[in-house]
Formats: structure tokens, C-alpha cells, sequence
């Protein structure tokens, strides 16, 4: 039986990619489990919003393409695609991944701390809730910093995307505020920016492809609809539902990124501190081996 994942280990670039994947096959009952349970109430607003959202632009559309716009009773215009119904999917789209990213570091906060044990519902309850809203007052300010940065000729927000990256993970792995996981992650990825980006890269570009592949047919059904009436926007409701109800629970693929992250944290936080080693040695004496660990290491 392979052995599970230790958290709290050096890992080089392929190592963090394949552990990633390793970690999510082991763990993936219980991290859907907890997806639907604490991330399920977005998703499904998410999709009431993106539905919504897209019967109005094809009802815009149809309205445009046959001369109604002439109409005095509607004039369609650039903010006829704007309005509540946008709003409300960015919103809820926005909530779907932060819940998605506390409840996923939750998981790997608790697995560690429990010894790699499968956390329970209440414990992950009780980590979120704590969390929450620290972690989306952190997140609202990070993002306004990142735009500031590609603002700046878009090198600054390059530089700054995988160091912010690691303050989430630091806040809720670590229990800090977000000054302090702020100030960390400069220090964590000193000398190891380049390595933190490259595995950023690969796992957003392994997230589009998996997202991709799982909307690429109801974009295909679209396509095709278009094709085949060229003068009318053809979107019923059941397709806006299906369509964005895809969408939304393909958000499950951001299980990758967090994952891959978290373990760039630890590979960080070991490389530096040395945390895991020093645990081992205060332990020698009064506890017995971990037998899932190689003989050499005890």
C-alpha cells in the first residue's frame, strides 16, 4: 500500500507536481465531500446568476439582430450586457473561489495537524468559520494590490503573483494575521521566486486544460447553435443552466493550484526553518517511528 503524503518535506519542481496529484488521488473522497458541503451553496447561486446572466445577453443579442433596438419602448446599448445579473456571477463567482481556497487549506491545515488523518465535518466547520472572512478581506486587498501592480507595467504584478500567492496558505497553515503571513512570503521566497512561478505556471496551465476539456462541449453545442441560426441567438433555459452549472463545477479543478501551492509553501518553510526536522528530533524518545516513513528517516 503506498504510503501517504508527507506535507512538511523539501520537494524539488517535480516532486511538487507529482505529489500534487498524488495528495488529490488520496484525499479526493473527502475533498469532494467537503467541496459540495461547504461550496455547494455558491456554486448553485453561481449558476442561478450565470444563467440569468446569459438569457440576457441572448435576449439582447436577438433584440439587436432584428431591428427592435429601434423600438422606443428598448434601445439595447453597451450597458444593456451590464446590470444586476452580472453583478451577482461575479460576486458569487468571486465567493465560489475563496470558499473553494479556505475550505481545500482547511483540509491541509488539518491533515497535518491530525497526522494525516482525514479531518472531520465539524473540524473543517470550525475552521472555516474561522477563517472566512479574514481570508476574504486578505484576498479583496491582494488582488487590488495585483492590479496595482500590472497597472505598473505589468512586470511588478508578475513579480508579485507568486509571492502573494503563498499568504494564504501562511495564514491558515501557520494561524497568523495577514501582516504577518504578508511579511513571510517575501521572506519564505527569497531565492526561490523562479521555482514558486514555474510551478504556478505549469498547474494553472494543467487547471485551464482540465477546465477546458470539461466546458469544450457545451461551447461546441453553442457554436454550433450560432451556425445553424446565423440571424438568432438560439439559448434556452435549460441550456443557460447546463452551460453554467458546467462552468461552476468545473471550479473543482482549482483543487490543483491550492494543492501544488501548499506544497511550495512547505517545501519553502522546510528549506528555511527546517520545521519538520526539528518536530522529529523533540519527539525521539517519546513517541514511536511513523512506520509510513523510509527507515533512514528514524
Amino acid at each position: 500500500m503506498q504510503s501517504k503524503v508527507e506535507l512538511a518535506k523539501v520537494r524539488d519542481f517535480g516532486e511538487i507536481i507529482n505529489d500534487t496529484f498524488l495528495f488529490l488521488k488520496q484525499n479526493i473522497k473527502p475533498l469532494l465531500k467537503y467541496f459540495f458541503i461547504f461550496c455547494g451553496i455558491f456554486v448553485i447561486a453561481g449558476v442561478i446568476s450565470a444563467s440569468m446572466y446569459q438569457l440576457k445577453v441572448t435576449n439582447t443579442m436577438n433584440s439587436i439582430s432584428n431591428g427592435t433596438y429601434n423600438n422606443m419602448e428598448y434601445k439595447p446599448s453597451f450597458f444593456s450586457f451590464i446590470g444586476p445579473e452580472l453583478f451577482m456571477t461575479s460576486t458569487f463567482a468571486f465567493l465560489s473561489v475563496i470558499t473553494i481556497e479556505v475550505t481545500i487549506l482547511s483540509y491541509i491545515a488539518l491533515y497535518k495537524e491530525k497526522d494525516k488523518a482525514v479531518p472531520t465535518t465539524e473540524e473543517m466547520w470550525g475552521y472555516i468559520k474561522y477563517y472566512y472572512l479574514k481570508i476574504l478581506g486578505s484576498s479583496i486587498l491582494l488582488h487590488l494590490l495585483l492590479v496595482i501592480g500590472f497597472v505598473f507595467c505589468i512586470i511588478p504584478g508578475l513579480y508579485l503573483a507568486p509571492i502573494f500567492a503563498l499568504v494564504l496558505p501562511i495564514m491558515i497553515i501557520e494561524n497568523t494575521s495577514f501582516s504577518y503571513a504578508f511579511n513571510r512570503c517575501f521572506f519564505l521566497i527569497k531565492e526561490n521566486w523562479w521555482a514558486t512561478f514555474g510551478v504556478m505556471v505549469v498547474v494553472w496551465i494543467i487547471f485551464s486544460v482540465c477546465r477546458g476539456i470539461i466546458v469544450l462541449p457545451t461551447s461546441i453545442l453553442n457554436i454550433i447553435s450560432l451556425i445553424t441560426h446565423p440571424n438568432k441567438a438560439v439559448l434556452s433555459v435549460p441550456g443557460a443552466v447546463i452551460t453554467a452549472g458546467v462552468q461552476q463545477l468545473s471550479l473543482v479543478f482549482l483543487m490543483i493550484p491550492i494543492v501544488a501551492l501548499s506544497l511550495c509553501y512547505f517545501n519553502l518553510t522546510e528549506s528555511k526553518d527546517g520545521t519538520s526536522l526539528m518536530d522529529k528530533i523533540s519527539k525521539l524518545g517519546t513517541t514511536t517511528p511513523d512506520t509510513d516513513l523510509p527507515a533512514e528517516e528514524y
